[in-house]
């Protein structure tokens, strides 16, 4: 059954894009998948397919055409519509070849400029990705509720509007750009929060290394494409760092540097030089340039914790955020002191903080540090309850244990 699940949770962001596009209906697509996920769940451990992706995509289709034969002859009381013509895509299942790779066109058709700049990326992650309305609401650090009457509305907004299920031309990349790049960024954060890769986002990881390479690749001029690219590279290169032998996640500082994969830094580094040619800054430079202070340890063999608290003042005053207010605070308490620290995460938004994990692991570390074991204690039970994954799991639990 774990297996099944697995292959299911990696075929999906390539399954419900290919449904999308091939049925123009997301809510259809979803609904489609989900079923079909059923029967797998119930097929599979007796005969499991040599392909789950092409497996799904043709119960999946099987259902979607069922459902719209049915609801025509509920509404419109006409006979059942002829078979329609094989696509593309069933040709090629028919071929036993993988699924067309429609997952660029699906995140651009979730960020058309019809839809509220601040839902694009949370419709794109939870159509493409799959990622859960609950998973989304602490993302994005609203209530859950919230997110979704947005997830709703943009998609009511994509039926209304007729949305092609197309990737524009080029002169409309700029319009949808900015939200292509936020999903993605976000989409990676999410994958980072899980050192060993076990949970819902496993699989983002590579998808936003590969996508972000494409990316790229099309648009060569823009520096926050090429950024993006370069943060996710050398935030991977120090993915199999990552974990000890009981598999407790390691922050950066205590991670073993001959561990660190020197291609990705190479990457990275030449992206970052593309994009300072560029002449334009922005956030997402500003973030790679954060993860690349943290790699300089590999040559100086410390961490220059002062330049980072300085890069996140300029990130701050670039995008300001309650997330970038925490990670600005430990970085301001690892450079200048516990007490420094903690008067810099006095500044962020603890109501809007106390879902996020992260900001709940910064005060336990900041109040250890300024020798508040009591205050760090709760802090670090408050973060075990939100459910961590596995391996922040065993660093909470062994810090909780450290302190009695």
């Amino acid at each position: 059954m774990q297996a099944a699940a697995k292959a299911i949770a990696q075929a999906r962001p390539r399954v419900v894009a290919a449904l999308a596009a091939r049925l123009r209906d997301l809510d259809l697509a979803e609904d489609a998948f989900a079923e079909a996920c059923a029967s797998a769940l119930l097929a599979w451990p007796q005969q499991a397919p040599r392909d789950p992706a092409a497996w799904l995509w043709r119960a999946s289709l099987r259902r979607a055409i069922d459902a719209k034969r049915r609801a025509a002859v509920r509404e419109r009381a006409v006979p059942d519509a002829p078979p329609p013509a094989p696509t593309p895509e069933e040709v090629l299942i028919a071929l036993d070849e993988p699924i067309p790779d429609e997952r660029l066109r699906l995140i651009f058709v979730c960020c058309h400029p019809a839809i509220g700049p601040d839902t694009r990326a949370a419709l794109t992650l939870k159509v493409v990705c799959g990622l859960s309305t609950e998973r989304l609401a602490r993302a994005f650090l609203v209530a859950e509720p919230a997110m979704l009457q947005r997830i709703t509305r943009a998609k009511r907004k994509i039926a209304a509007a007729g949305v092609p299920f197309e990737v524009p031309g080029p002169a409309a990349w700029p319009e949808r750009l900015e939200a292509v790049l936020a999903t993605l960024e976000i989409a990676y954060a999410q994958a980072y929060e899980d050192a060993a890769l076990a949970g819902e986002t496993a699989s983002f990881a590579a998808e936003v290394l590969r996508l972000s390479r494409l990316l790229a690749e099309l648009v060569p001029q823009d520096p926050e494409v090429l950024g993006l690219a370069a943060l996710v590279r050398f935030a991977e290169a120090r993915r199999p760092a990552r974990l000890d032998g009981p598999g407790a996640m390691v922050p950066p500082e205590d991670q073993d540097v001959r561990l660190w994969r020197r291609d990705l830094i190479a990457e990275g580094a030449a992206l970052m030089a593309r994009a300072a040619d560029l002449g334009r800054s922005g956030p997402r430079q500003i973030l790679a340039a954060i993860h690349g202070a943290h790699l300089s340890r590999l040559e100086t063999g410390t961490t220059p914790w002062a330049d980072i608290a300085g890069l996140y003042d300029i990130l701050l005053a670039v995008r300001p955020s309650p997330v970038t207010e925490v990670n600005r605070a430990v970085a301001v308490g690892e450079a200048f002191g516990a007490e420094a620290g903690l008067a810099a995460l006095a500044q962020a938004d603890a109501g809007r903080l106390d879902g996020w994990l992260p900001w709940h692991a910064a005060r336990a570390g900041l109040f250890a540090r300024a020798g508040d074991r009591a205050g760090a204690r709760e802090a670090l039970r408050a973060a075990l309850a939100l459910k961590p994954a596995p391996a922040e799991r065993l660093f909470l639990e062994r810090r909780l244990r450290a302190l009695g």
